[in-house]
């Protein structure tokens, strides 16, 4: 359902949440290693996502990208939606343009009903609640 990108977004943003408990900044080559995915990917999300607001960034030797405290506490939706738009939970399940209640696909109903549970799950988790149980070594953000 998320892309690749939004992927990696999120485990970027969780990363920045768990520097930002020790007052700390990371640099883009730091964050792409950390969660394992090219650097010209990380780069262009974490631009991304200083324009949209949803991290801050730096510039000099001290500087980096890091997160605050409200930004801790924004929903994951903020991060997919910046990513995806908000079609990602509207679209049809199998990429068909025309799919509608009166004119569904194959998985229509069911596919619905999955999406509008995860769309909840972003709304209502925070990125801290999915930093905390990787600071806390009881989740992980690598395979």
């Amino acid at each position: 359902m998320l892309s690749y990108t939004c992927k990696t977004a999120i485990k970027a943003v969780i990363y920045l949440a768990s520097k930002a408990e020790e007052n700390d900044k990371a640099g883009m080559v730091e964050i792409a290693n950390h969660i394992e995915a090219s650097e010209h990917t990380v780069g262009k999300i974490l631009q991304t996502l200083v324009r949209k607001g949803l991290i801050h960034s730096s510039k000099g030797p001290s500087g980096g990208f890091f997160i605050n405290e409200s930004q801790r506490v924004q929903p994951i939706i903020n991060i997919v939606e910046a990513i995806e738009g908000d079609q990602v939970f509207k679209g049809c399940g199998l990429g068909l343009s025309k799919c509608s209640a009166s004119h569904p696909c194959p998985i229509h109903d069911d596919y619905k009903v999955a999406r509008d549970l995860i769309e909840k799950l972003f709304r209502e988790k925070k990125v801290k609640d999915l930093c905390d149980p990787v600071s806390n070594g009881l989740a992980f953000l690598i395979g």
